[in-house]
C-alpha cells in the first residue's frame, strides 16, 4: 500500500540524473486542449503518447505489427512524455509527492492478452524515477486505435506539494 504525501526521498530530478534518462521536450497539444491542468493539490495529465516533438516514434498495434520490444518501447516514451510533461507544468519532478492513478490504453488487435506487460513499460520508468512505493494503482485497457495510429496513450494524476 502507498502512502500520499511521502516523496522518493533520493528525489526524482536526482534520480533521472543518476539513471542517465534524458526527457524529451514537453508535448504539445494536437488539438483543442491542453497537456495538464493542476486542480488543488493534483496534476491531471491529458494522454500521452509516444512523440518526440510531436513526431510519432512507434506506430502500428500490439499484436499485429509490433515486436515485443516496440511495445515495450512505445510505453516507456510515452512515460517519459509525461515526465517531461509534469516538468513543464511544475518545474520540477521532486514537486510530486504521489502518484494518484496511471492508465494506459493500448492499441491491439481482438486477441492480444499481455496488456499487463505492455504498461510495464510505463509503470517501470515511473518506479524508477520516483522509487516504488510511489507507484500506484493502475487501469490497463485494449482499444481498437489509438489517435495517429500510435500503439499506446497514458494518462496520468499525481499529487503535487503544496
Amino acid at each position: 500500500m502507498v502512502t500520499p504525501g511521502k516523496a522518493f526521498t533520493a528525489g526524482a530530478e536526482r534520480r533521472l540524473k543518476d539513471l542517465g534518462i534524458t526527457l524529451p521536450p514537453a508535448p504539445t497539444p494536437f488539438g483543442n486542449y491542453v497537456e495538464s491542468v493542476k486542480i488543488g493539490n493534483l496534476l491531471y495529465l491529458s494522454g500521452m503518447l509516444p512523440v518526440v516533438g510531436n513526431e510519432p516514434q512507434v506506430i502500428g498495434r500490439v499484436g499485429a505489427e509490433l515486436s515485443a520490444d516496440d511495445r515495450q518501447k512505445a510505453a516507456e516514451i510515452a512515460a517519459l512524455s509525461v515526465l517531461a510533461a509534469i516538468r513543464a507544468h511544475l518545474g520540477s519532478l521532486d514537486k510530486v509527492t504521489a502518484v494518484a492513478k496511471l492508465g494506459v490504453y493500448i492499441a491491439t488487435v481482438g486477441d492480444f492478452r499481455d496488456h499487463p506487460k505492455v504498461a510495464d513499460g510505463a509503470s517501470d520508468i515511473l518506479a524508477k524515477v520516483f522509487g516504488s512505493e510511489m507507484l500506484s494503482g493502475r487501469v490497463v485497457l485494449g482499444v481498437a486505435s489509438i489517435p495517429l495510429g500510435l500503439p499506446v496513450e497514458i494518462e496520468l494524476v499525481i499529487q503535487v506539494a503544496d
